[in-house]
């Protein structure tokens, strides 16, 4: 079976920063322990036979900034982020490059950006595509069982069927609830009033909110307090459909690699070696199993 791990190595390296790991510096006292988690994340990853790896690629944004925060100022940005994580997205890259997996480096558009494309232009040529990230906004990637989310903190993984158990809207509708309910991990407000609940009936009726009837007298659908949820659509709709852009992956970028590029054939004895000896990182040197 041919599989294709996209990852988004951003959220990693945070997960990695913020978790319970001791502390950990390299020869010159810089942390370095977000990177070694990341690693450490993607060494367990490559050694499950369950995910059975064989194409594979990591996504960071770079900086975080993205041309999302051109369109709106309140789009999150790297202000208020630890500068001890910031200061290791240069070494993460190289890190992840010296274990032998392709790295995308995103600086106008966003990691998340990246797997979406990878999932839209490699999924005819692979018997399943595995996006492992928990973001909501990567839900409205997912087709069938496919092209699928795992969420690998909480054991979780997410098909179509999946998707609507856990946004209550089928994925074509994920940027049209995110622009209804808000996106707190992406600094999209939303619209006052709408709940999860009243934006998933709307969408699982009309699909997108550009559709919604903008008077709640033609909606045929019972929802509570129609009358001040359209009225707010109607006075919003702008904002609304701003929110539902930014919520909206790009899929069409050019990430200039094949499906052969992304194959996973090993780590170089030699490169995986000269990185980790003077982070501190002896744990990792004879961690990979698949050399070449």
């Amino acid at each position: 079976m041919t599989r294709l791990h996209v990852i988004d190595g951003t959220y990693e390296l945070f997960r990695a920063h913020f978790s319970r790991r001791p502390a950990r510096s390299d020869h010159q006292g810089r942390d370095v322990k977000a990177v070694h988690g990341l690693l450490s994340s993607l060494l367990s990853l490559l050694d499950e036979p369950d995910e059975a790896v064989t194409h594979l690629a990591v996504a960071f944004d770079h900086p975080i900034e993205s041309f999302r925060n051109d369109l709106f100022g309140g789009y999150k940005d790297s202000s208020g982020v630890d500068d001890a994580v910031i200061a290791q997205f240069d070494l993460a890259e190289q890190a992840v490059a010296s274990l032998g997996v392709t790295v995308w480096s995103m600086d106008t558009h966003e990691a998340d950006d990246a797997l979406a494309s990878a999932a839209k232009h490699f999924a005819d040529d692979v018997d399943q595509v595995r996006i492992l990230t928990p973001d909501k906004d990567l839900g409205q990637v997912v087709r069938g069982k496919h092209v699928v989310q795992v969420d690998r903190a909480r054991e979780r993984e997410f098909d179509e069927d999946g998707v609507r158990d856990r946004l209550g809207v089928s994925p074509t509708s994920v940027p049209d609830l995110l622009a209804l309910v808000g996106d707190t991990a992406d600094g999209i407000p939303g619209l006052p009033g709408f709940g999860a609940k009243s934006a998933g009936l709307l969408l699982n009726r009309y699909l997108h909110l550009d559709a919604v009837p903008p008077d709640a007298g033609d909606w045929d659908i019972a929802v509570r307090g129609a009358d001040r949820l359209a009225s707010t659509l109607r006075d919003r709709l702008d904002d609304a459909l701003l929110y539902r852009h930014l919520a909206t992956l790009v899929d069409n970028l050019d990430l200039e690699c094949r499906l052969a590029d992304l194959r996973f054939d090993g780590t170089d004895r030699s490169t995986w070696q000269d990185f980790c000896a003077p982070l501190n990182f002896e744990g990792l040197i004879e961690r990979p199993t698949t050399w070449r």
